[in-house]
């Protein structure tokens, strides 16, 4: 069968950047936003009235999103599509007016009597997202009076948000010149990321030299945008009197900080159970020590080759099937239908996502193959996550509205679906060995890399109340918080990486980065149970997915899984997971 690498645009709107049915949409949606505001402004008499406001708040939302998705695939695209760019800042504009009719509804909702507020809940079309409205309530008392958090939206647009585009266009224009085979060609920053994992480690390290080099002479600039995010976002805090940076990402998150510490305390206690795994593969390596760009590196076995894009489409269908029929019949559809941008070429911007499209009731994955098991598991995560937002395809907006660590659990679960798959399907040890090493190696990321970028962020944002921090002093964090989350265990560190990392720059979301640890363990832990339980588990899995946008992740936890995540039982269950294959990946290596 046919799995196109280049995806397919045109079904959700024609003409990509110059589309004239894309123009005519967002008209619809301002439109749709001024009738809305004056709907409010008019003031709201009724239940019944509150409750229409909130089923066409909802589809105004589903309007943006639709819009969002699509200019985010444009723009990832390609990066110097200035046209795109603009219609970036068009829809940044309309997520902040939807964010001030919501602010305007919040305050409704604030001021209901308790016997409207129950009256409210009981609508029919209000049971379904009952969850959504009491967390709004509950979060609009803890803001500021309406009126400023409109105020400082609509700076945000100019300011918060213009700082994010600032970084995104740098990056955008990189070009990099890189010599290989004796031909001088230029990269883009992701086809740059790509090579920090090639088997070769003179590759290897002639990329991340590069990269230090390339993000260094932008440091001046990047540390300027991360700089302004922060200080607006600590200003922002300061002023809602919010004590804690943690306290917005946290609730967007919806856990609680029990549990956030239960995750990192037991990873902690757990670290040095993989530094004999790190020293085996610096060994098999034929180096000393791993440097950071050797962590993720393929080992030097014969079965080491390019893995062509149509055959992992079909590798990763038939290890869906073996665990659900319905996962395999919806990753073939997208992949045949061109859900997937995958082609390996210039212009593109680095790293992977999926994005859905709720109106059109579709997804689009975006990654640079390269061929790699590396890149195989990528594309089974991102396909993991359209599966998400398939099974809730059909529910109320709000409905649809998981928080990012959750999120991760279905991207996470379909990957160790494929990986183990792969590993018992090995027919010669050293196949064995690199599977084992790819699936440990995503695991360090988790709890290494992850944690790095956590540290980072914490004390970054902790100084910043004090001040502004000069790309030399950013560069320092970053170095202690590696050293630290590496447990001193490198022989290279990569002081830039702040730069360089797209999450820190992201305006929409705060703390990008332990959800997926969190995603990343909690998969674990449903997968182990999945594993127990057999193919039948498929529908309880599937009312999980569907759970994650209507309750904490505690209560989810409790009802699907019956364990308490503020305790470290669940957490050391899902870390034995990868001790266990660190057990075998050693004795496997033994000499």
């Amino acid at each position: 069968m046919n799995y196109p690498d280049v995806w397919e645009l045109s079904s959700i709107f024609k003409g990509g950047s110059t589309s004239s049915e894309f123009k005519q949409f967002v008209e619809g949606t301002d439109d749709f936003f001024n009738e809305l505001e004056g709907r409010l402004q008019s003031g709201i008499r009724t239940v019944e009235e509150l409750e229409s406001i909130i089923v066409d708040t909802q589809q105004a939302m589903q309007r943006v999103r639709e819009a969002s998705a699509f200019v985010s695939c444009l723009t990832a695209q390609n990066v110097k599509d200035e046209k795109a760019t603009l219609w970036q800042g068009k829809i940044t504009e309309q997520s902040t007016a939807l964010q001030t009719i919501w602010g305007m509804i919040d305050v409704e909702l604030t001021l209901l009597s308790e016997a409207k507020w129950k009256q409210l809940l009981v609508k029919k079309k209000m049971k379904e997202i009952s969850f959504h409205l009491l967390e709004r309530r509950k979060n609009a008392k803890e803001k500021l009076p309406p009126a400023e958090e409109k105020l400082a939206a609509q700076l945000a647009i100019d300011g918060y948000h213009a700082w994010g585009k600032v970084y995104q266009q740098a990056v955008g224009r990189m070009s990099i010149p890189f010599v290989e085979d004796g031909q001088e060609k230029f990269l883009s920053a992701g086809q740059l990321q790509n090579l920090l994992h090639d088997a070769d480690r003179q590759v290897r390290e002639r990329a991340f030299h590069l990269s230090e080099k390339v993000w260094g002479e932008e440091a001046g600039l990047f540390a300027a945008t991360l700089n302004h995010l922060a200080g607006f976002r600590t200003q922002l805090y300061k002023a809602r009197g919010w004590t804690s940076v943690l306290k917005e990402p946290l609730e967007m998150n919806r856990m609680k900080d029990e549990t956030l510490s239960a995750m990192w305390d037991t990873i902690k206690k757990n670290k040095q159970m993989l530094y004999p795994f790190m020293d085996r593969k610096a060994t098999l390596l034929g180096i000393k020590k791993l440097a950071i760009y050797d962590v993720n590196a393929p080992l030097p076995l014969q079965h080491n080759q390019s893995i062509p894009y149509e055959q992992a489409c079909e590798l990763i269908i038939s290890h869906f099937k073996r665990f659900s029929q319905k996962l395999a019949v919806f990753a073939e559809g997208a992949l045949r239908d061109g859900w997937v941008e995958a082609e390996n070429r210039s212009h593109k911007r680095p790293g992977g996502f999926c994005t859905t499209f709720p109106l059109s009731k579709q997804s689009r994955i975006f990654m640079t193959y390269d061929g790699s098991m590396s890149n195989v598991a990528t594309l089974a995560h991102e396909l993991g996550h359209a599966f998400h937002a398939h099974c809730l395809r059909e529910k109320e907006p709000l409905a649809q509205r998981y928080a990012m660590n959750v999120a991760e659990t279905a991207s996470t679960f379909a990957e160790a679906i494929v990986a183990d798959a792969l590993v018992e399907e090995a027919d010669t040890k050293e196949m064995r060995i690199a599977l084992l090493d790819n699936k440990i190696s995503r695991a360090i990321a988790f709890f290494m890399n992850i944690h790095a970028r956590f540290l980072f962020e914490t004390r970054f944002y902790e100084r910043r109340k004090e001040g502004m921090l000069s790309a030399e002093q950013l560069n320092d964090l970053m170095i202690t918080a590696q050293q630290e989350a590496y447990g001193q265990q490198l022989s290279t560190y990569s002081p830039t990486f702040w730069a360089s990392k797209l999450h820190f720059h992201i305006t929409g979301v705060p703390f990008y980065n332990f959800p997926y640890t969190f995603g990343y363990l909690f998969s674990l832990g449903l997968y182990k149970k999945a594993q127990e339980v057999g193919s039948s588990y498929e529908e309880s899995y599937i009312a999980l997915l569907v759970d994650t946008a209507r309750m904490s992740v505690e209560e989810l936890a409790r009802k699907h899984l019956d364990v308490d995540l503020t305790k470290p039982d669940f957490w050391q269950g899902a870390i034995d997971v990868v001790l266990a294959d660190i057990d075998e990946f050693m004795t496997l290596t033994k000499e």
